[in-house]
């Protein structure tokens, strides 16, 4: 592998919905959760409300509304378990991404996962894609104090490789994950899963934006942005 370029930034990428389609696996698995407590009526569009949000933020709020009788930690384990055997199943990662971080590693650049996904379903998804021979550093909101929105997971990444936030830049697909990155002090890439009117002016924040989401996505667009091509 050839030496960082002295120019070229630190890339911290999410994970679900970012570098790979993870979603219909996240949301099969909350459904599946779900009924057992009695919920048959949870949809995409209720899931969708979550996207780039905390696994446990997520079923903090889905045990408030529903009126579940179970703990988060509960909830966490059954769905983290539900997720795992899906995904170690069957995950896709998007042929742009898996482009853009084979060229950006095969350039030196140094890159970490910061998720709000746990620990576990992390590796098993990068396992499972082949991912897991790019990434040095990978952080789960698990492990720190507060997920997306909130910068921990990137400030958390970035002290894990020895850089300074300033040197880091996110690529990210949902809100909550633009706001973070910009909480930490880092640049950001974002490339829309969901968007809706609410949702432009933060997207539009961004340093680089992709409108049309994955669709639109450019591996050598941002290799030039990053490298200088």
């Amino acid at each position: 592998m050839s030496s960082p370029r002295p120019s070229a930034p630190c890339v911290l990428f999410d994970l679900d919905g970012t570098l790979v389609d993870s979603e219909p696996n996240y949301y099969e698995a909350g459904r599946r959760l779900l009924s057992r407590y009695g919920v048959t009526d949870f949809s995409w569009e209720n899931h969708s409300r979550f996207i780039g949000v905390g696994t446990r933020e997520t079923l903090t709020v889905l045990r408030a509304e529903y009126g579940i009788d179970a703990s988060v930690d509960e909830l966490l384990a059954g769905k983290n378990a539900r997720y795992l055997e899906l995904a170690g199943a069957r995950t896709e990662v998007f042929p742009e991404m898996r482009t853009l971080v084979e060229r950006l590693h095969g350039d030196g650049v140094v890159m970490a996962v910061a998720s709000g996904s746990s620990r576990a379903a992390i590796e098993a998804t990068l396992a499972v894609t082949g991912l897991d021979a790019y990434f040095p550093v990978c952080v789960s909101a698990e492990e720190v104090a507060r997920g997306k929105p909130a910068p921990d997971v990137f400030l958390e990444a970035a002290r894990r490789l020895g850089v300074e936030p300033s040197a880091c830049v996110v690529v990210e697909d949902a809100v909550p994950g633009v706001e973070a990155a910009h909480a930490a002090g880092m640049r950001c890439i974002a490339v829309p899963s969901v968007r809706s009117a609410a949702d432009e002016a933060v997207f539009r924040s961004a340093e680089l934006l992709f409108p049309g989401g994955q669709a639109e996505f450019e591996a050598a667009a941002v290799l030039d942005r990053l490298t200088g091509g």
